[in-house]
C-alpha cells in the first residue's frame, strides 16, 4: 500500500523518482522498489516521506483514506477531497452559525 501512496503523491507533486530520492537521501532504485512495494521504507525515511507530502503516517500507510495533513491541529476537520467550492462555504458557514449559538448561549448565562 505505501508504492501506491507514495507514487501517487510524487506524482501530484509532479517530482520524478530521481528528484524524490534527491530529497530522501536515497537511491532512485531505493525510491522505484518502494514505489513497487519491493522493500519497506524505514521509519525515518516514512516519517521525511510524510513531512514532505505533508500528509500523515496513517494515510501514507494506507489505514485511512483521506490525506489528513502532517502538521495537522488537533481541532482540523478534513473535508472530502471531492467537496465543490460551494459544499465547502456551507461548511464554513454553519461552523459560523454554530459559534454564534454558542457566545449567544453564554450571553443568557
Amino acid at each position: 500500500m505505501i508504492g501506491e501512496r507514495l507514487q501517487e503523491l510524487r506524482k501530484d507533486h509532479g517530482m520524478s523518482q530521481l528528484e524524490l530520492a534527491q530529497k530522501l537521501h536515497v537511491s532512485f532504485h531505493t525510491v522505484s522498489s518502494y514505489e513497487r512495494d519491493r522493500s519497506m521504507p524505514n521509519d525515518e525515511i516514512k516519517l521525511k516521506i510524510a513531512k514532505l507530502f505533508d500528509v500523515s503516517l496513517d494515510f501514507l500507510l494506507g489505514l485511512i483514506d483521506v490525506p489528513l495533513s502532517y502538521n495537522r491541529e488537533p481541532n482540523c476537520l478534513p473535508l472530502p477531497r471531492d467537496f465543490s467550492e460551494q459544499e465547502v462555504e456551507q461548511v464554513r458557514n454553519y461552523v459560523e452559525f454554530l459559534t454564534f449559538q454558542r457566545e449567544k448561549g453564554h450571553e443568557k448565562a
